[in-house]
């Protein structure tokens, strides 16, 4: 396991020139904002959160 993960360390320090930043964008009180925009408050909360499916009523990870 810990041979795993330091062949994806060395995979991603390898590739980090390429790699670009991705915006997370949520929708707030029916608007998308940007999660990077919050307060050090709201991204804990948005860190804290389940995701539901809505099909089975069932939360997924």
């Amino acid at each position: 396991m810990e041979t795993l993960q330091n062949e994806r360390l060395q995979i991603l320090q390898q590739q980090q020139q390429e790699r670009s930043k991705c915006l997370v964008y949520t929708r707030v009180m029916g608007y998308h904002r940007p999660v990077e925009s919050f307060n050090i408050g709201k991204q804990g909360e948005h860190k804290q959160r389940t995701l539901f499916n809505e099909r089975h009523g069932q939360t997924a990870f």
